[in-house]
């Protein structure tokens, strides 16, 4: 009998299913609205975000003197719409709600990390319950593009020198994504240790991702270190995103005679040279100096406890004991956020001998004012962030901001900006 060749239809509609089948295995790729036309360049003016990581919005602040509030910027104009998508699906729901119980400690993580697009017309944001990174258009409000990420939780990113180009850390599927600011598409990943946390570009065309490992268990007694998983840095070539080295600080902690101390690298700053990185680590008031050239721990430094802090280690915020570090331009100071034990301290860089003790409400983040007199830090536990000169290490100001602020950026703003309407 001759074979009945298939209907046309037939035929147009398993090419049609192929099609989709291949679509579905490719990597997350960004959802983008329709081209802006060009516009002619504007003047800009630098300013410094503060993501308010349980209610959705990113304060403006000014960047130095009296950082006076400029205004605010709703994050998550589409959240019926991400909610809906979640709630109707039950792993997607899962991980939402063991964020919310877990390192959210019972909030949904709505910002983690910022930065603005080169013509400071789009802010740049990873939300983590949401799983995803977009570009929130700061004269609208409404998103530009959405990048969903690998895995179900979206935490730190980095911006490229010349900053055109976004890292963010996929923490449940061990990927580091590197975006087109612009556009939102992927231009590369790389895979990591568990639970990738801090990026760093670094000027020698690298960039530096330190994993964590599991840190929402109560398993946190120093016997109980092996479940926390594989922890170690990877570093990538920044231009071809291939891993050219991974450093386990397991290895040189031991060797350094610290076998008493957590690998898991949180914060970090490299000195202006780059010759060394300052990291802490998890259930440390401290941290840790290595040096980039020998490969090897060069001095770790104890800072004070706080009496009144609880040494139950499983009621440390996420294994952190301090959680947030800054380096003044100049490389001599370094500016360390003592998120457990409520302080906030600039040291000597050249003594690692701490300065006053500065009380703070949980500081959970570290960064460098725009003209790099001060230390800005984000008091989550206050809802403000407070300013901390380097060189005399006392308090100038605090700015109250909205829940729970984290994450702390400068950015710019058109001159003139004026924040859109609440969404």
């Amino acid at each position: 009998m001759t074979p009945v060749p298939p209907h046309p239809s037939r035929s147009r509609r398993r090419a049609g299913l192929a099609a989709l089948a291949a679509l579905a295995l490719v990597a997350p790729t960004p959802l983008v609205s329709a081209p802006r036309p060009a516009a002619a360049a504007v003047a800009l003016q630098e300013v410094m975000f503060v993501g308010n990581n349980w209610d959705g919005t990113a304060d403006v602040i000014r960047s130095r003197g009296d950082y006076a509030k400029l205004g605010r910027i709703n994050v998550i104009p589409d959240r019926a719409a991400r909610l809906r998508e979640i709630y109707l699906n039950p792993i997607k729901l899962a991980f939402f709600l063991g964020i919310r119980q877990g390192p959210g400690e019972g909030h949904d993580q709505l910002i983690d990390d910022m930065y603005t697009t080169p013509d400071g017309t789009a802010l740049v944001v990873s939300r983590p319950s949401f799983a995803d990174v977009v570009s929130v258009d700061l004269a609208t409000g409404a998103i530009r593009w959405r990048f969903p990420v690998s895995g179900y939780r979206a935490d730190h990113m980095a911006i490229s020198p010349d900053g055109t180009r976004v890292a963010v850390s996929a923490s449940t599927s061990n990927t580091v994504h590197v975006l087109d600011i612009r556009t939102g598409a992927q231009l590369g990943s790389f895979g990591t240790g568990d639970k990738p946390h801090e990026n760093i570009f670094t000027s020698d065309g690298r960039l530096w991702n330190s994993s964590i490992g599991e840190v929402n268990t109560d398993l946190d007694a120093p016997w109980l270190d092996f479940t926390k998983g594989d922890r170690k840095i990877t570093i990538a070539d920044a231009t071809t995103y291939q891993v050219v080295k991974v450093i386990d600080m397991r290895d040189r902690l031991d060797a350094a005679g610290r076998r008493d101390l957590s690998d898991a690298v949180r914060p970090a700053v490299f000195t202006p040279d780059g010759g060394k990185l300052y990291f802490q680590v998890s259930f440390f008031n401290g941290l840790i100096e290595y040096d980039v050239a020998t490969d090897r721990i060069t001095r770790v430094a104890t800072l004070p406890k706080n009496p009144a802090t609880s040494e139950d280690r499983t009621t440390w915020v996420n294994d952190s004991r301090h959680h947030g570090l800054s380096i003044s331009p100049d490389g001599t100071r370094l500016c360390v956020a003592g998120t457990m034990d409520d302080y906030t301290t600039v040291m000597d860089r050249a003594t690692l001998n701490p300065g006053p003790l500065v009380p703070a409400s949980k500081p959970y983040w570290a960064t460098v004012s725009g003209d790099g007199r001060d230390c800005v830090i984000s008091e989550s536990g206050a809802d403000q962030v407070t300013a901390i000169n380097f060189a005399t290490g006392q308090k100038v100001t605090s700015v109250p901001v909205g829940d729970h602020p984290q994450r702390v950026r400068v950015g710019h703003l058109p001159v003139g900006w004026t924040p859109p309407a609440a969404g």
